[in-house]
């Protein structure tokens, strides 16, 4: 097996709710390997997001650590950690939210650039052509506003953005689920081939196990707050150990067996 590029271990986050403590996430420990995708897939509430936004640095864990790229995650602050920002980017669900609605599609690719250094000068707006074309976008789109574009096509900028920081780890959290089905496949194909081509990890967050399955060399299944299954794919879906994989399993009665990601 890989190297971990990014190690979970005895990770927890509770929050205040009418007066009790709930626990959003319980002792949860994930590997990623390097270039690999993990699918983290659970009910809704199941503390998926939480996850998320804990490995973002966006909500602080009670406890537990976080080790990427060999280094201790949750130890770094200050200038240590906006440079290292860019190696772990996120793709959010909400692309307007994700995204200031006035914004220009080149003004969001050329923040990145300029704020992590990745291209200088005159050069980024060669690389912001680049990334549209790459994420299946028209370079002429640099001079179009987040609003006039669809679903589809801001998330595509979503992604060349995530990816223009040349990261070793990009979090999706249901990134395509609101997508027609058209679209996500297309999504996901692009997905796949950026994964070969950059050698990028992914860990793959959904409720649903049939897009999941598309695009996961391993699967970590999640039941309030706690990793209650682990295995490859095909594993997990064929012989479901847990009563919540079991329940996922069953849930989409038509599951595709082949997986994208494989050759």
């Amino acid at each position: 097996m890989s190297e971990a590029l990014l190690s979970i271990a005895g990770l927890s986050k509770s929050f205040s709710s009418a007066g009790r403590s709930v626990a959003a996430l319980d002792n949860v420990s994930l590997d990623i390997a390097a270039g690999k995708t993990l699918g983290l897939v659970g009910a809704s509430g199941c503390g998926k997001s939480t996850l998320a936004r804990v490995l973002l640095r966006l909500t602080r864990q009670d406890a537990g650590s976080i080790h990427f790229g060999g280094e201790d995650w949750l130890a770094l602050g200050g200038a240590a950690l906006r440079v290292r920002r860019g190696r772990m980017q996120m793709v959010f669900q909400d692309t307007l939210a994700s995204f200031n609605p006035y914004a220009s599609v080149g003004g969001v690719l050329d923040d990145p650039l300029r704020i992590h250094e990745v291209v200088k000068g005159p050069a980024r707006r060669a690389e912001v052509a680049r990334l549209l074309e790459r994420v299946g976008l028209p370079p002429a789109y640099a001079s179009r506003s987040i609003r006039e574009l669809s679903g589809g096509q801001r998330q595509r900028v979503a992604i060349a953005r995530a990816i223009s920081t040349r990261p070793s780890l990009v979090v999706f959290d249901e990134a395509v689920s609101a997508l027609d089905a058209t679209i996500r496949e297309k999504v996901l194909e692009l997905l796949v081939e950026l994964q070969k081509e950059q050698g990028i990890a992914f860990l793959f967050i959904s409720h649903d196990l049939a897009i999941v399955r598309a695009v996961s060399h391993d699967i970590a299944v999640m039941e309030v707050g706690r990793i209650v299954e682990t295995g490859n794919t095909g594993s997990v879906i064929s012989a479901p150990q847990s009563v919540a994989a079991r329940a996922l399993v069953a849930a989409v009665p038509r599951l595709v067996t082949a997986r994208l990601a494989e050759e």
